[in-house]
């Protein structure tokens, strides 16, 4: 087998570090599985054609001797033992046949780990913390720390650089297995052998706190797995130490000196007797009360009072506070100033000292007693007219006030006194500006406010009232001083009116009516407001427009007409105005009567009021129709048995009518726009009563009666024809009641035939009738006068020539008359 020619590739393998495969060109690959101090362990590719494998280890710069291990066919991982530490070796593998011929081979380059490090020592200082101390390793890059609980419930495998190394985040008062791997370009070594360690217990977390300025007060929370606290108290900068040994978790250290820093340091202690890590605090107790506080006044763009006090130790700062809540704070120096000075207020100061434990108890407070302030609040009032009175609230600290009145016409006045109050004469319409100054032993206030006091304006003269229209009052009046706007108002029984203007003239209107009103007119200012002791001025108003109630027409040409009475002493006129004549009435009441008003007539109904202050708006127009005139000579005519037509004239205001018949056995009627109606449903034999409904086209009615109206007989009925001897024919019927006479016609082809009855009979006899013949026969009812009722029915009938004595006739066709 000639040269071999290797292609090499690099890897990153996990927890391996970087290694090399190599390839040959026959198909053999090689790389380094893992490697330790003393070994290299490697891994191939299988080859079915080999028998065995061969790993030798050649050192690439030693004159060591080579090493190699065999391993069967089945075998594709290796390892070469009893090797050197950090050294790089040529690893070789060769495929080898049952008679240990070299079928092929490949090489790699690799580097044992670094020795074994030994741990010195492994010890804990804080409770979540060890520190381990190892000998360090040649050719070491690297070292990793493996730590495990003894609970198995924590593993950690931490990569240092050097030794000593201390590893954080641990529990406190636990045991841990420790060991130490050296690493380099190859790998890591195998670990050390373990050290046990436990962890102290937890190191304290302190607060402190210094409530009064000769104390401190340390607290801290309970340690887990602690049987003892030790607290050592020193003064900062003295090597005089305090220790305290303590079960609780609060100590409390008196009688140290105010304003000084001391430091403390506290251990906790484990049952295993170690100490946890060393905690350390300092803290400054309060500062000392300031002393020779003293005030003086302070000059500057304003007044103020300037405090002194000495310094005390331990102050990092000075708080200055007055009774009045004023305050001033000192950094640097031992004096600061309080500013404005306020007015009228005996102040009490005291001085505190502070730094970052807090403040110290006040210093004894000291007295200062200010200048007055001026009266804060004004008022002026004017209990009798062109008497007034400035008012004010008293002020502490004054031995007496001086008040300032001066009036826009330039007149001063001036009034000292001990008392709140000072009066002065006030004219109305005037201005007056006041003001008030106080006085003290320590000097005068400054100015105080400045008021505006205005009287009321002067009342208007010479006013005049006049009534302009029936609601309507008109006022003047000459202009009055201080007045910038005029109320008017008009007073009555039950309403009052405003009237609100600059000039000097109103007008009063929507009053009421027939009224009497007290008028009055008040100057006003905005100032000041309105005067209202002027004088009033009585008015009154036209009497009030009456209201028509009711109208009520005692017949078909009188009403009675009634209307609401409102007012007081009035006389009350009615007119009544149509379309051809006009009527009217009066009455001091409620009521008056018009008579002779023409029928089918629209009267305009208007009322109105009479006073001594004149008269009132008419009334609201009311309309009074009359009702429609009755027709004359209304006339009715029977037309059929069973129709009548009834016709009349055409009457004046009339829109349509309703013609009635009325009897016992029946009623008719007819409602029409015409002056005639036809009618049906007439009884025969009947007395009628006419009557006739006229109606407007508003729905008013006139009710007319005329003279009754008798319908003709009734028409017989059961007519039958009877053939009697020589010719004869009797006409026998059925009548419905009454004397009435009846009439029988038999109308043939040659000739006609007539018989009559006497009242109480229903049969007539005709004689000369010619036999086979036919025959129209008609039996009607005669009227008083004779005259035949033309509306009964016509029958025809066939009379035979082969009949025995007496046969009846049989009818041929009966039809009824349309003549």
């Amino acid at each position: 087998m000639g040269r071999k020619y290797l292609k090499c590739f690099t890897f990153v393998l996990l927890a391996l570090g970087f290694s090399t495969i190599c390839a040959a060109q026959d198909g053999i690959a090689l790389s380094i599985y893992t490697v330790t101090s003393k070994s290299v362990t490697a891994q191939w590719t299988p080859q079915s054609i080999a028998s065995s494998y061969k790993i030798t280890a050649t050192p690439k710069s030693s004159a060591e001797p080579p090493v190699f291990t065999l391993f069967s066919e089945n075998v594709i991982i290796g390892s070469v033992i009893s090797l050197s530490p950090n050294t790089v070796y040529i690893v070789r593998v060769d495929a080898m046949d049952d008679m240990g011929r070299i079928l092929t081979s490949a090489e790699i380059e690799g580097t044992t780990a670094p020795d074994v490090p030994v741990i010195n020592e492994a010890y804990s200082e804080q409770g979540d913390s060890i520190t381990v101390d190892f000998s360090p390793m040649f050719g070491a890059s690297a070292y990793i720390v493996r730590l495990e609980s003894e609970a198995l419930d924590y593993f950690s495998e931490i990569q240092v650089s050097d030794t000593p190394a201390t590893l954080s985040s641990l529990q406190p008062f636990t045991e841990y297995a420790v060991s130490v791997m050296s690493v380099n370009a190859g790998g890591r070594s195998q670990p050390s052998l373990v050290k046990i360690v436990k962890t102290v217990v937890g190191t304290l977390e302190l607060n402190t706190s210094s409530p009064t300025n000769n104390s401190i007060v340390l607290t801290w929370e309970m340690v887990e797995h602690a049987v003892l606290y030790t607290l050592s108290l020193s003064e900062e900068g003295s090597s005089i130490m305090v220790q305290v040994n303590t079960t609780n978790t609060t100590m409390t250290f008196t009688d140290l000196e105010p304003g000084t820093t001391y430091c403390i340091s506290a251990n906790a202690w484990g049952s295993d007797q170690l100490p946890s890590g060393d905690a350390y605090v300092c803290q400054i107790t309060r500062p000392p009360v300031p002393e020779f506080v003293y005030i003086m006044l302070a000059s500057g763009r304003s007044v103020g009072v300037a405090v002194y006090w000495d310094s005390v130790r331990g102050a990092e700062s000075y708080f200055v506070v007055s009774s009045t809540g004023q305050n001033c704070t000192s950094f640097t120096n031992s004096y600061c100033v309080i500013s404005p000075l306020l007015c009228g207020h005996n102040h009490s100061i005291t001085v505190t000292a502070e730094n970052q434990a807090g403040p110290s108890y006040p210093s004894n407070p000291e007295d200062f007693l200010t200048f007055p302030c001026p009266p804060d609040s004004l008022w002026a009032e004017e209990p009798v007219s062109e008497n007034c009175t400035l008012m004010w609230n008293e002020v502490l600290f004054v031995d007496y006030y001086t008040a300032f009145v001066r009036s826009d016409n330039e007149n001063k006045e001036l009034c000292n006194t001990t008392s709140n109050a000072c009066s002065f004469r006030c004219t109305c319409g005037t201005t007056f500006f006041l003001t008030v100054f106080a006085f003290n032993l320590a000097g005068v206030s400054p100015p105080g406010p400045i008021i505006n006091y205005t009287t009321t304006p002067c009342c208007p003269g010479n006013v005049s009232v006049s009534l302009i229209s029936t609601e309507t009052l008109k006022i003047s009046w000459p202009p009055s001083r201080g007045a910038d706007i005029y109320e008017t108002k008009a007073v009555g029984a039950s309403d009052l009116i405003n009237c609100n203007d600059t000039a000097p003239i109103c007008v009063l209107s929507d009053l009421s009516c027939n009224t009497v009103y007290n008028v009055v007119v008040m100057p006003c200012s905005e100032i000041r407001g309105c005067t209202h002791t002027c004088t009033p001025y009585s008015a009154e108003t036209a009497p009030c427009s009456p209201e028509i109630l009711n109208i009520m027409q005692t017949n078909t040409s009188s009403v009675n007409i009634s209307w609401s009475v409102s007012n007081n002493n009035a006389n009350y006129m009615v007119n009544l105005v149509g379309q051809s004549d006009s009527r009217s009435c009066q009455s001091r009441g409620s009521f008056c009567e018009v008579s002779n008003l023409t029928c089918g007539s629209v009267y305009e109904i208007t009322a109105f009021a009479n006073t001594s202050v004149g008269q009132s708006l008419p009334s609201y127009s009311v309309n009074l129709e009359t009702g429609p005139c009755c027709p004359q000579g209304l006339r009715v005519k029977q037309v059929t048995r069973a129709m009548t037509n009834v016709t009349w004239p055409a009457a004046t205001g009339a829109r349509s009518y309703i013609v009635s018949l009325k009897s016992p056995r029946g009623d008719a009627k007819c409602h029409t726009l015409n002056p005639h109606c036809l009618m049906g449903c007439i009884t025969c034999g009947t007395n009628y009563t006419v009557s006739l409904d006229v109606i407007s086209s508003t729905g008013k009615k006139s009710e007319c009666t005329y003279h009754g109206f008798s319908s003709g007989d009734c028409c017989p009925s059961s007519i039958r024809l009877y053939s009697m001897p020589n010719n004869t024919i009797r006409v026998y019927w059925h009548s419905f009641g009454g004397l009435s006479n009846y009439t029988a016609i038999l109308v043939g082809m040659s000739s006609n035939y007539s018989c009559r009855s006497y009242p109480g009979r229903n049969s007539c006899d005709i004689t000369g009738t010619v036999c086979g013949e036919m025959y129209t026969v008609v039996v009607a009812p005669l009227s008083r006068d004779g005259a035949k009722v033309e509306f009964c029915p016509r029958r025809r009938y066939s009379v035979s020539c082969y009949s025995s004595d007496i046969e009846m006739v049989m009818s041929w066709r009966r039809r009824r008359s349309v003549d």
